[in-house]
């Protein structure tokens, strides 16, 4: 049984985490079938944006506790089928964005916190929740949290587990949009439609520039960004879009 359901339309993929009575709760085959759809999905050339979001009343709710195994061999469990989803959106050329329609808990926030945008529903929920259950953050949010919100704040949601609502996750810095449940998902696939519009390699590389950057030095980022250029200003978008501009019409974009 499928742990997931995929939708390609105009550029953009959406990804729903499908297990609604379990809120999503991650298995060992979920983990994997989401990490191989990912990387999949990073190497057709006609998908320029992706959506990740759960079905029913949660965005994902963590690990699925009943799954005792996964608990067994943890430190196994985190590297084999954890690491590689967070790798797999990091890695992933496409803007991904999080549109989170209910409770983002545990490696569920991780996830979210590891896209490159997220739209939140008005009453759905974040919690860095390990601490309730005596474990520790995993699936990068100890590097994810910090980086988002600063040491003290990533410290203290993570120690207390305690829950964010939207609006403070808005004002932390957390989400970017909140809007109504009703519309979390089709705002941000409107969202990824309109990057999915723009020049494919730009963006690509825009954000790969910027993710290596949060460990690089200035220097070392000026010669990525040198190098990037010299790519993007011999390719065919670089051309339309200096043609749209003088011709003042909007560019077409096709990742050339």
């Amino acid at each position: 049984m499928a742990t997931h359901q995929l939708e390609l339309a105009g550029g953009v993929a959406t990804v729903t985490l499908d297990r609604p009575d379990a809120l999503n709760a991650l298995t060992r085959d979920s983990r994997r079938e989401l990490a191989a759809e990912l990387r999949s999905l990073g190497k057709r050339p006609d998908v320029r944006a992706v959506v990740l979001t759960g079905a029913g009343r949660a965005f994902c709710a963590g690990q699925d506790l009943r799954e005792e195994a996964a608990l067994a061999d943890v430190e196994t469990t985190i590297i084999d089928t954890y690491i590689p989803v967070i790798e797999a959106i990091r890695e992933l050329p496409a803007p991904v964005i999080a549109a989170i329609n209910g409770a983002a808990a545990g490696a569920g926030l991780s996830f979210a916190l590891a896209c490159d945008w997220r739209v939140m529903a008005d009453d759905a929920v974040l919690m860095m929740a390990f601490s309730n259950i005596g474990l520790v953050p995993d699936s990068g949010g100890s590097w994810l949290l910090p980086r988002i919100v600063g040491y003290e704040r990533a410290f203290e949601l993570a120690a207390s587990g305690r829950r964010v609502q939207a609006d403070e996750a808005s004002s932390l810095g957390l989400v970017q949009q909140v809007v109504p449940r009703a519309e979390v998902v089709s705002t941000a696939q409107t969202l990824a439609a309109s990057l999915a519009a723009r020049p494919p390699l730009a963006v690509a590389w825009t954000k790969r520039l910027m993710r290596e950057a949060l460990s690089a030095t200035l220097g070392e980022t000026m010669r990525s960004e040198a190098a990037a250029q010299a790519d993007a200003v011999a390719t065919a978008d670089h051309a339309e879009g200096v043609r749209a501009f003088v011709e003042k019409r909007a560019p077409r974009f096709e990742g050339r």
